[in-house]
């Protein structure tokens, strides 16, 4: 008994200090060994996670208390039997997850109670059956989870309500054929039916006829022949037929596609296949697409003479075997808006013009695919007037001309991040883009002495410069910062600064977020800042020691601030700051790690946790008296020198 009590009140201080979110709202009482609900656990909490736990039997007693609860997660509890009546208390629960509980019986009345149960994990629990499933109070059912049991037919009992359901998973399972009664049981509208990992082998042809869904999955099917002839004459907006690495699979050739121009789809998925052999007649079926992915389909190129796919908007093409960019004969896509080759396999050529019949490319991305240009980016980006985002982050060095980015006058977002930038013209390579908004040039090996690097940015809103030095490891009052004034975001973390003049902010008047964390930067550094007002500021991992009493108002007047993983002083000599912490803790951020380092009893010790008695000690008193009486005793023997003086002299 006095175990039990031990127990239940550790559990209590467990909760209360470690996995309490929200004031008697939400917990997490996973792993924790428990057999049954805590007393400690308030009669108000909403959100319950209580996985990996130990509740073989669940009861109408078990939950009872807790009426409250919207989302309950009993992941993994090692459950065999729900009984009767369960959840009859619950009229607000929305969320049940049982994901992992090997399930011998779920009594019919189990899910009673709840007036709108929408979402319900059954994974992994060894149903065989869909008719093991309570069918009761199911009626407001949006989202189905069944994935890796042992199900082999998707046929649901014939008062099993499925109208609402927008989201029914059964990936990982049994089901090798799917029958036209058994597809007929889905009521429900633009659906999002998964069966990854099924290795569908048959569907009766018309099973899907006039059928309207959200998104199909049939992920790992050896033959996409077979799904594809069995979808004809219905509706989706999105098909994902990938494979995965350790799945075998047939050559896609245009016999497989066949089906496909019997139906609707807005988007298909086809990640990880093989074409063979790859024409322009593969994609005879691919015209009403608006959506391809063909990530890692082995590709070196795209033939030419594709016709017809005037509707594509969207093509990625990551993770194949280009050498050239023309090689994805890009002509054949007129109404691209989107465009990934991202992390090419071989070194990417740019080229010259590859793009130019893409008038409508809106987003580019060419990061991680060993792209090395001397002269960038005019040539490739030929007639690409209204691009918006451009991405050739993390490739080989590329250098810069004047105005490098002239024909795309519109860009809004450019990436060239941990790609080594040469700027080889006085004037800004950017000076011809006033939308841009945000420009990432972490880690680019800049030249920062340059100021007119960042010029004719008029509208820049976030600039990250991670990662790059400046001469001297300081940022002095003239600096390439100057000309961006209507900067917002300013990252300078791991720049190696040592020290940030007063003046060199000035002109950023904006500022709502700047981070100078992983530096070697002291207090006088935060001088600079003193124009700025409502900021989130980091000054984590720095070499700020002693913040003196002038400093504080600056730190006052941001909204959040980050001094965490910094050599603090927590001595007298920093009593002020120390003061200002413990008034001002809500602003702080990682508080956890916000630690003294000196002195040495002391180190590791939260801030908020240190109480210091910087008045006079007793030793202090002792010599301030003998330091009074000696006075005294010098002042009496003056006075009587002066007397004896003058009477000497009268």
């Amino acid at each position: 008994m006095l175990q039990d009590l031990v127990h239940e009140h550790w559990i209590s201080i467990f909760l209360d200090l470690f996995y309490h979110k929200e004031a008697n709202k939400t917990y997490n009482c996973e792993n924790l060994g428990l057999r049954e609900i805590p007393d400690s656990l308030p009669n108000t909490t909403e959100f319950l996670e209580f996985g990996f736990n130990f509740l073989p039997t669940v009861q109408n007693t078990t939950f009872s208390r807790l009426t409250d609860l919207i989302f309950l997660d009993l992941t993994r509890c090692q459950i065999n039997w729900i009984h009767e009546d369960t959840f009859q208390s619950h009229h607000q629960l929305s969320t049940l997850v049982l994901t992992g509980n090997p399930l011998i019986f779920m009594a019919e009345t189990s899910l009673d109670g709840p007036r709108s149960l929408k979402h319900l994990f059954l994974i992994q629990t060894g149903i065989s059956n869909l008719e093991f499933i309570p069918e009761q109070n199911l009626k407001n059912l949006e989202s189905l989870y069944l994935g890796s049991n042992h199900i082999s037919s998707i046929k649901f009992p014939e008062n099993f309500p499925t109208q609402n359901l927008k989201v029914l998973d059964f990936q990982n399972n049994a089901i090798h054929y799917l029958a036209g009664k058994d597809v007929n049981t889905l009521e429900a509208a633009n659906l999002s039916l998964n069966l990854d990992g099924n290795d569908i082998r048959g569907i009766e042809p018309g099973a899907f006829h006039s059928k309207v869904f959200q998104s199909l999955r049939f992920g790992g099917t050896l033959d996409l022949s077979v799904i594809l002839k069995g979808l004809q004459n219905s509706t989706t907006q999105s098909l994902w037929l990938g494979t995965y690495e350790d799945t075998g699979d047939q050559d896609l050739t245009t016999a497989t596609f066949e089906g496909l121009c019997e139906m609707s789809v807005g988007s298909i998925n086809l990640q990880k296949h093989h074409f063979s052999p790859l024409s322009s007649t593969t994609f005879r079926c691919f015209t009403q697409l608006q959506e391809l992915d063909l990530t890692a389909t082995h590709l070196r190129e795209l033939p030419s003479g594709i016709q017809g796919m005037n509707s594509l908007k969207k093509l990625v093409l990551n993770v194949n075997h280009f050498e050239q960019l023309c090689q994805i004969n890009a002509a054949s896509f007129p109404a691209l808006t989107d465009l990934y080759i991202k992390g090419n396999l071989n070194k990417l050529s740019l080229g010259a013009g590859c793009l130019e019949k893409l008038e409508n490319l809106q987003r580019l991305d060419l990061s991680h695919s060993d792209i090395e240009a001397s002269d960038c980016c005019n040539p490739p980006l030929k007639s690409l007037h209204r691009l918006q985002y451009l991405n050739l982050s993390y490739n080989m060095p590329i250098g810069l001309q004047s105005q490098a980015f002239k024909e795309c006058p519109k860009l809004e977002v450019l990436d060239l991040a941990f790609t080594h930038l040469s700027v080889r013209a006085p004037q800004s390579p950017f000076q011809n883009l006033p939308l841009l908004r945000t420009l990432n040039l972490s880690h680019c090996l800049l030249d920062t002495s340059n100021q007119h690097l960042l010029e004719g940015l008029l509208d820049l809103q976030q600039l990250n410069l991670q990662g790059n030095h400046f001469q001297d490891k300081s940022i002095s009052k003239t600096n390439l910062l100057q000309t961006v004034s209507s900067l917002e975001v300013l990252i300078l973390s791991f720049c190696e600064l040592l020290s940030i003049d007063q003046q060199a902010f000035r002109s950023l008047g904006k500022m709502s977020h700047i981070d100078l964390s992983h530096n070697n930067l002291t207090e006088s550094s935060i001088n600079a800042l003193s124009h700025l007002k409502g900021t989130y500021l980091n000054l984590a991992t720095n070499s700020i020691r002693i913040i003196p009493p002038h400093l504080l108002p600056i730190l006052s007047q941001q909204s959040t601030i980050n001094l965490s993983r910094n050599p603090l002083d927590c001595t007298c000599s920093n009593v002020h700051f120390l003061t200002w912490y413990k008034e001002n803790v809500q602003r702080l951020e990682d508080s956890e790690y916000t630690v003294c380092a000196h002195p040495p009893s002391l180190r590791g010790v939260k801030l908020s946790e240190v109480r210091l008695s910087c008045g006079i000690t007793a030793v202090g008193i002792f010599f301030l008296i003998v330091f009074l009486f000696l006075f005294i005793i010098l002042l009496i023997f003056s006075v009587k020198f002066l007397l004896r003086w003058k009477y000497q002299h009268i």
